[in-house]
């Protein structure tokens, strides 16, 4: 089947994108991502007043706007203590929101279904690079099962989609993002967005430490917004396949490490303490690229110093 529509995945320009959670952290800049190349979109949302979560409000949209890509950047998600907090209200929401949008671009005949997948969604390892083939080896670590197993099952979904009716798909695994544009909620915003928060507002009262959950000793890979709204585009243009591809530079740093660099990009002078009563989360996601490398040409190449210094000044501005 890939074989098939290789020339004409090629040859194809969007006629309209549908940009599924489009007032999000990554819908936002997949939308000024598009403007850029100025091929039409429309974004919908919640806060849009389209509830994914009922397929026949959805039915309606698709007839009314008639996009020929959907872009799924849409989830019901947060940090580690909110994984934590609402599991099945992770579970529900994000099984159908994720179950919706592709029935409903089945249903409306939609060419493209680019669907991007956390790094939440690899087995629980210690200490080696999680690459495509390995993806099934194991049980996912428990702070991430509901959400990482429902993003998973959406990669079943376009497997069985494209089994049963031809649809084409692009699924794309991201490690941890961050950027301007996240959550300012410390609770919903990502991992490195959190830190950044607690730093600058400690500097700013002069509190005398900032406390940190867990260790400190995980390892984590990080992706700068924008590259990950970069990788979406560039999947427009390569050949469609339900096989996962990994984004990302294929490096990590621990989170007491990042901790350090953002304590230091703030300016912070206070003590860093670790709080063992707390979590950690997977020991190790860190993600092999060489399929990335072969299918892109290309990675992520903003570097984690240059893209938490543009975090800290955004969130600076906005909190």
């Amino acid at each position: 089947m890939n074989k098939v529509f290789n020339k004409a995945l090629i040859k194809f320009k969007p006629k309209k994108i549908f940009i599924a959670g489009g007032t999000g952290f990554l819908g936002k800049h997949l939308v000024a991502r598009i403007k850029k190349d100025k091929i039409p979109y429309v974004a919908a949302s919640l806060s849009k007043g389209v509830d994914f979560r009922d397929i026949k409000q959805l039915d309606r949209f698709f007839k009314k706007e008639k996009p020929d890509v959907v872009i799924n950047a849409s989830a019901f998600v947060g940090g580690i203590q909110f994984g934590y907090q609402k599991p099945g209200e992770i579970y529900f929401n994000n099984t159908l929101i994720n179950t919706n949008l592709i029935e409903g671009s089945r249903r409306a005949g939609v060419y493209l279904f680019v669907n991007p997948i956390p790094n939440c969604s690899y087995p629980d390892v210690l200490d080696k690079k999680l690459e495509e083939n390995e993806w099934w080896d194991g049980p996912l670590h428990e702070s991430v099962l509901s959400y990482g197993l429902t993003r998973k099952a959406s990669w079943v979904n376009a497997w069985a989609y494209n089994k049963q009716y031809g649809m084409r798909f692009i699924n794309l695994i991201f490690p941890n993002m961050y950027g301007p544009g996240d959550h300012t909620d410390e609770v919903r915003c990502h991992a490195l967005g959190a830190l950044v928060k607690k730093f600058i507002i400690a500097k700013r009262n002069k509190v005398k430490e900032v406390i940190v959950w867990g260790t400190g000793k995980p390892v984590r890979e990080w992706l700068y917004v924008e590259d990950a709204a970069e990788a979406i585009m560039r999947a427009l243009k390569i050949e469609p396949t339900i096989d996962p591809i990994n984004i990302g530079s294929g490096t990590g740093v621990s989170i007491k490490k990042l901790a350090l660099l953002i304590k230091d990009v703030v300016g912070y002078k206070g003590k860093l303490v670790f709080d063992t009563n707390y979590p950690d989360g997977a020991p190790y996601k860190i993600m092999g690229v060489k399929r990335c490398k072969k299918v892109f040409g290309w990675l992520p190449s903003t570097n984690l110093k240059r893209g938490t210094k543009k975090t800290v000044k955004y969130f600076d501005s906005v909190i």
